[in-house]
Formats: C-alpha cells, structure tokens, sequence
C-alpha cells in the first residue's frame, strides 16, 4: 500500500526516529532515496516525514537536494548532556592543560561509550569518535573503566556478546577480556594501545558520583608514548576527584538525564 511502512504496525514516532537515525553515523548529507532506504520506509512516507521534519527546522536540504541535519536539531541537542558536561568542562580543561594531551569524558550508554565532551590537544593523534560519538566498551580506554566498575550483570551480558575487533589489537576473547576488567577494577584504571584505532593510546579511571560510577575520564595520545602514559595517572586522578566532588550535590539520575533515556534501546544493524 502507498505510503505504508516495510513494518507494520510501526508508529509515526518509529518512523522519524528511523529517519534522523539515518544521521547519527553519516557525517555527510543524504539523499532521500538513503533516508528512505536506511529508515526502511517507502519512498512517499519518507518524502512527508523529511518534509515536515524540513519545514521544522530539524533537517536541512541543500542546493542539490540533499539533506542534512538542520540548525534547530543541533540547538536542541546541545541541551543533551548539558549538567554533567558544563560541570565537568574546566576540569577537563584543567586535565589538558597539565597533561598536553586530548582529554575527553564518556559515559556508558547500553554497551557503548557515549562521548560528551572533549578537550583537543596540538598532537597528532586518529581520532576514532566525536563528541556526541560512541565507541564499543572492550575497545576504548573510558569504555573499559566503565565496563569494569559496572555491575556483575552488565558485565556478564556484555561479554556473551559480539565483541567487536575493530583493529588487529582489539581484545575480543570473552575470557581474556574478563580477566582484564578484574585487573583494571583492582588498579583503578585502564589502558589501550592501538584497540580502536592504529596509532593511538589511552589512559582513563572512573568518575564516582557519591560512591557510585558515574562516568570515566581519558587522555589519548600516539602510540609511541604507550611506554609512558601511565605517569598521567596522578592528574587523572586528582581531576576526578575534584570532578566527584564538584558533581556530588548534583542526583547522579539529574546529572545523566538526558543521556540515559533509549541507552539501550535495539540498534538497526548497518
């Protein structure tokens, strides 16, 4: 049937989530025969969802047709995130200016490491994720600290799993990977070299909030400073001491708000 979904029985909201999904991987603008394909709908739904969305301001289309994500979407987005990355930004800051290395903040989001902010450093270094980006949990420094100090189950469900190898270096043996969480829960903090992205490595511990985990903060630097970034271990901490308690009047469920709703929501396969 004409402008009927490829599933029925999918609501409207289903339907525009799917097609600013569409969006949430592609830097580039799309084609209305892409947002229609990745959103699995027919050509004419997608023509109405994208028009709307288009006059709204939350998509954008370009002299040649193609759209992209619109001014208003960015303006709301920037809300998301907004208590825990405007408390944590100087100390962040302050994390780069005594280290000279890209800093950054994740938080867990389902069994990723959603980024909220970032701090660049002047090195050259492959970046692997953007602010707002997310990146498996078993391949990231951050992503490892907050797979080891989180509960038994998150971590049981985790590695039943499919682990993703995303470089020759990825540590995707369940067992191995297991073992190395119990390590990294011992020490405090955990390290990659090369896991994510060839030519990079990290350093990050967690951020608790009132005796809980709350986030992990991370240095990443080339790969040629992997026999050394551990000296960055004092600051690390001392900053996440000083971000622990400049968040700990802030309700860790205010402080996430608006990362967590939908973090573990089904992923459409790409």
């Amino acid at each position: 049937m004409s402008g009927g979904s490829r599933e029925p029985g999918r609501t409207v909201t289903s339907r525009v989530l799917a097609v600013l999904e569409a969006f949430e991987t592609e830097r580039r603008s799309l084609t209305l025969t892409e947002i229609a394909d990745h959103a699995q709908l027919p050509l004419s739904t997608a023509h109405r969802l994208v028009g709307e969305l288009t006059d709204w301001g939350m998509l954008s289309r370009n002299a040649a047709g193609r759209y992209q994500v619109g001014i208003r979407l960015w303006e709301l987005a920037q809300n998301a995130g907004r208590a825990l990355r405007e408390t944590a930004r100087p100390f962040l800051q302050d994390l780069y200016s005594l280290t000279g290395e890209t800093a950054h903040l994740a938080v867990r989001q389902g069994g990723e490491a959603l980024y909220i902010d970032r701090v660049y450093g002047t090195k050259r270094v492959p970046r692997a994720a953007r602010v707002g980006g997310r990146l498996p949990l078993h391949a990231t420094a951050v992503g490892k600290v907050l797979l080891a100090f989180e509960e038994d189950w998150v971590r049981e469900a985790y590695l039943a799993g499919d682990l993703e190898q995303r470089t020759a270096h990825t540590h995707v043996h369940p067992g191995r990977l297991a073992d190395e969480l119990v390590r990294i829960r011992a020490q405090g903090y955990a390290t990659t070299a090369g896991e994510v992205r060839e030519g990079s490595c990290s350093i990050a511990v967690p951020v608790f909030h009132t005796g809980r985990l709350g986030a992990a903060i991370g240095v990443v630097m080339p790969s040629n400073q992997a026999d050394t970034m551990h000296r960055y271990l004092p600051t690390l901490r001392g900053v996440s001491g000083r971000l622990e308690r400049a968040t700990a009047h802030i309700p860790l469920e205010t402080l996430l708000t608006a990362v967590t709703p939908g973090a573990d929501r089904p992923r459409r396969s790409r």
